[in-house]
């Protein structure tokens, strides 16, 4: 399906990154400067457009009314070393990407969007490292952020501490899904994991958290895009459906 909205690339020089960040964005066929937009900031950002299809979902789901208005805001990574540099809870560069999101492309956004300035209008998306990236920024900066998009996150004991440790998340929102066949994924640094059984961890300490939480565990879904990508719109409905 060709896209019917607008494919835009800005420039971001990060002072906490010390690097130039690209950012994708894309806004449906009905954009207007007139009406306020939602964001979706999604990691992972030229996966999430070529292998989940955003952009295409943003189109269908606009044109059919079952979305508010939201403009996809896509950063990718260079390689899978950076990615898990800035992504994973142990990497190198992780707090400094997480100031990153919160304190250099929201600003940047705001002044180039009609958006609201509110964080219950921003999401942050992600799957595997990259849900887990999104999960920890919100907790760090829940005012900033207030919905999460999550499809099988990583979860370590530093990703299940911070939840326990936050304090503020009654005004969060999360999506976050996991497949049954996720039981023994292999990683970026070539070590296997459970998961289904981490994420099952993951779910029972956000369900003791105050907060507006749709779980939900995919059929013989696998760790791959095949099922992110069926999982999309549902996640985009749930989280920016019209009423």
């Amino acid at each position: 399906m060709r896209r019917k909205g607008k494919m835009t690339e800005h420039k971001i020089d990060s002072v906490y990154l010390k690097e130039t960040m690209t950012l994708k964005i894309y806004q449906s066929e009905n954009y207007s400067s007139l009406y306020k937009q939602n964001l979706c900031i999604m990691q992972d950002g030229n996966d999430y457009y070529q292998l989940g299809r955003a952009a295409t979902f943003s189109d269908r789901l606009h044109e059919a009314r079952k979305m508010e208005n939201t403009v996809f805001a896509g950063i990718h990574y260079k390689d899978k070393f950076d990615r898990r540099k800035k992504y994973h809870p142990d990497g190198a560069e992780q707090n400094n990407y997480v100031k990153f999101l919160a304190k250099e492309v929201v600003p940047f956004l705001d002044d180039l969007l009609p958006t609201y300035l509110m964080g219950q209008t921003r999401a942050l998306l992600g799957d595997s490292l990259a849900g887990t990236i999104a999960l920890m920024t919100a907790l760090k900066y829940p005012h900033t952020f207030g919905k999460i998009i999550m499809q099988s996150p990583y979860v370590d004991e530093k990703v299940l501490q911070a939840v326990k440790d936050a304090p503020a998340m009654d005004g969060l929102k999360i999506y976050h899904t996991i497949g049954t066949a996720e039981t023994d994924v292999t990683m970026t640094d070539n070590k296997r994991a459970d998961f289904l059984a981490s994420n099952r961890r993951l779910h029972d300490a956000l369900q003791a958290k105050n907060t507006s939480y749709y779980y939900r565990e995919l059929p013989e879904g696998e760790h791959t895009w095949k099922y992110w990508q069926n999982d999309l719109s549902n996640a985009l409905t749930t989280m920016f459906g019209s009423d």
